[in-house]
């Protein structure tokens, strides 16, 4: 069996495609560190970068973290290792999400991954208006099929569907604007001017839909003079929903590892996506967003897909920053 040696410049470049990641509010609540005796890359959750306001049992920073596991692998994939993801390895540490195995090189690249991974670089979340250019059904069935490879399912549901998710979010949004905890909680993580490394530079925010038909999300965060005029968006958008069959910290993690391979490879198509997470805040709402003509199933996540600009990137911690020694 071929091994490969993990130095600090092949785990500063793991690291560093890991924490590309999307997160909510671009919180990055992870820490890595090597385990050099068993070649593993532990992930751990970094509950200091916690937003509790929006996501109490801490569902969405599982679901963030598998994002970054998903990034791992396709780093580890790329550089060419044979990774071994392991969920949630040891009951009597909490905080640690994953383990990756790396005591193997692979025998031959596997199909698709070095797409994936410069995708990595190129994926970022747009809250854009879209152009309202329907995504082809074969871009969408494989958007399908790799959410399904990680253990999740993906959701495309009909004009009926569609319309009753948004007002959903318009009602989550509605409340996240009007409680306090929410609204403070998401201002906190509003960048401007020099800041660190974390949370959404107010030139990423977007603006508002005009019509008032796609809800995105309003941080409540910035003064009314720096808002950005309203602009109209797409009239019918292509939501998709992501979801699990059970509701554990496992299946969160399984969540976001199907995300960001959605996202990934909505990326390499050219399709933008955004992410209305704003139901699952509200445990009713996200109760609600289940489609009930389907089978029982938990949904962790409403994406919206489209075509039009890329979105503004969001800072990074750098890969020494999450570092553990």
């Amino acid at each position: 069996m071929t091994t490969l040696a993990i130095d600090a410049a092949a785990l500063e470049k793991l690291v560093s495609a890991a924490v590309a990641a999307p997160s909510i509010h671009n919180s990055q609540p992870w820490r890595f560190r090597l385990e050099p005796a068993t070649s593993t890359v532990e992930v751990r959750a970094d509950r200091t970068r916690a937003v509790p306001a929006a996501d109490p049992q801490g569902r969405a920073l599982y679901v963030s973290v598998g994002a970054a596991v998903l990034n791992l692998r396709v780093a580890a994939r790329h550089l060419g290792w044979a990774p071994e993801v392991r969920l949630l390895p040891d009951p009597a540490e909490p905080d640690l999400l994953a383990a990756v195995e790396l005591d193997a090189a692979a025998a031959a690249p596997a199909p698709g991954n070095d797409r994936l991974y410069e995708a990595i670089w190129r994926r970022h979340s747009s809250r854009l208006p879209f152009t309202g250019e329907p995504v082809p059904k074969a871009v969408l069935d494989e958007l399908v099929t790799v959410a399904h490879a990680e253990g999740a399912g993906l959701h495309l549901p009909d004009h009926t569907e569609t319309a009753r998710l948004l007002h959903l979010t318009a009602e989550a949004e509605r409340r996240n604007t009007t409680d306090e905890a929410q609204r403070t909680e998401s201002r906190s993580w509003i960048r401007s001017g020099e800041a660190p490394p974390y949370g959404i530079p107010v030139g990423a925010l977007g603006p508002q839909d005009l019509a008032g038909h796609v809800p995105m999300r309003d941080f409540s965060a910035i003064h009314a003079a720096e808002h950005q005029a309203p602009a109209l968006f797409e009239h019918e958008p292509r939501i998709a929903v992501l979801g699990t069959d059970r509701d554990t910290p496992e299946d969160w993690l399984r969540a976001g590892l199907a995300l960001e391979h959605v996202l990934l490879a909505a990326t390499i198509h050219g399709v933008r996506a955004s992410l209305l997470h704003q139901a699952m805040e509200w445990p009713n709402l996200r109760w609600e967003a289940r489609d009930p003509r389907d089978r029982p199933g938990y949904v962790q996540m409403l994406v919206r897909l489209g075509y039009g600009p890329e979105g503004a990137p969001t800072p990074r911690l750098t890969a020494r920053e999450v570092l553990e020694p």
